[in-house]
């Protein structure tokens, strides 16, 4: 895949219609009036129809899960997937991603936590009892989740840091600690959890268990959204658990011994979230340098238009190389998914690293083309500098990604 497809364009365009009808002039509410997203997207969902894509496909593949458990039960074959993907084009999350991007990228994290993080890591290791529980109304958006891992002191080391426990008390769970930097987290009705298991064991050595709970059940606490940098249009809090009771009906895959345990499900929601990224990044870029052609042609300075001069030649054309180099890693993942071919930890890293340096390059030097306008936040450039730069830290630092890549490497 080396283009979109004219029926992909078509769908973009669409999107992109209703992104600059509905979203854009609200740009400045979500930014500096405290306005939730969820509406906006829920919205934008029943007019292209895909919450009923969504609940679509969640019953055929649990349809699916369900046929294959009854045939190893009737001691039989179980079916095969017709398709590798699944059925589902990958564009079709991919183009909404991008084309938010260009007015309101916190739209997309707090989309993506509750419809990519939350429902996968339930999607990944739970029970078919849990996945039909939960997992429906987090793609349709009808709920809000949030995925809970990040602590006060843990940051990059999110697992060896990590303080959070639930203790056994009989047939329940008690859970302890906090969390924070949780998108979602003020407003989430489905919570993933993620903690160690305190056996009276040495931290180091506790099993890594995730377990979902619902908004106000006893002793959970959400706070108000947090004060941030960037991304104003998806509300971040902090998580507040003081013995929180819990069955194991709640504990994701319902035992202690599933496969990987709950450090393996976190990292492959890892992988989903950093891939993620590169569209976020594409969609950023896009706009960004759309914005500075457009000010370069019309900004006059020394009695020419600045697009004239060579400097502003060279950004524009660095802006560029950088857009498609981005969308290409976008392409590539697509064509993957379609292939059923998942990425790796090392790849999705490499595809996260990339994307977010050049969105905050490209950003930056669209503020530079702006010049003290761009400074202003009446300028939409000012906002995608401040949204860019949490791509290089949420998901794993830059560092972080370094170091996965470099791993990968040298085992081989």
């Amino acid at each position: 895949m080396y283009a979109w497809s004219e029926e992909q364009l078509m769908i973009r365009d669409a999107v992109r219609e209703f992104i600059e009808a509905e979203i854009a002039p609200r740009r400045e509410e979500l930014e500096f009036g405290d306005t939730p997203p969820y509406d906006l997207l829920r919205k934008l969902f029943s007019t292209f129809g895909m919450d009923a894509m969504a609940r679509d496909g969640f019953e055929r593949s649990i349809a699916f899960e369900k046929s294959v458990e009854a045939a190893i039960a009737a001691g039989e074959e179980p079916p095969q997937r017709t398709s590798k993907s699944g059925g589902s084009d990958p564009s079709t999350t991919m183009i909404p991603i991008i084309e938010l991007c260009r007015y309101s990228p916190g739209m997309v994290t707090a989309m993506g936590v509750s419809m990519g993080l939350t429902a996968g890591a339930i999607t990944s290791k739970g029970t078919i009892a849990q996945k039909e529980r939960w997992v429906p109304e987090l793609l349709t958006l009808e709920k809000i989740g949030a995925w809970a891992i990040t602590e006060p002191n843990s940051g990059s080391d999110a697992f060896g840091s990590m303080k959070s426990t639930a203790r056994r008390d009989g047939d329940e769970y008690v859970l302890n600690g906090s969390k924070t930097f949780i998108t979602n987290g003020p407003y989430a009705e489905t919570i993933v959890f993620i903690c160690k298991l305190d056996e009276g064991n040495p931290p180091e050595d506790r099993k890594i268990l995730s377990f979902v709970l619902d908004t106000g059940m006893p002793g959970l606490e959400q706070s108000k959204p947090l004060r941030k940098m960037g991304m104003h249009s998806s509300p971040t809090g902090e998580l507040f658990l003081d013995d929180v009771r819990v069955g194991i009906d709640r504990l994701i895959g319902e035992t202690e011994d599933v496969a990987g345990g709950g450090r393996d499900g976190a990292k492959s929601t890892f992988s989903i979230e950093r891939s993620g990224v590169a569209a976020m990044a594409l969609g950023m870029i896009d706009k960004a340098l759309e914005l500075s052609i457009g000010y370069a042609k019309e900004r006059v300075q020394f009695g020419k238009p600045i697009g004239e001069f060579q400097l502003i030649q060279d950004k524009l054309a660095r802006m560029e190389v950088a857009r498609l180099n981005v969308e290409n890693l976008v392409f590539r993942y697509i064509e993957q998914s379609r292939d059923g071919v998942e990425l790796s930890l090392a790849e999705a890293s490499a595809m996260k690293l990339y994307s977010a340096r050049a969105a905050m390059e490209v950003a930056l030097e669209a503020v530079q083309i702006f010049g003290g306008n761009g400074y202003m936040s009446e300028f939409q450039v000012e906002q995608i500098a401040r949204d860019a730069k949490v791509l290089q830290i949420y998901a794993g630092t830059d560092e972080l990604q370094i170091t996965h890549i470099a791993k990968d490497l040298l085992r081989r």
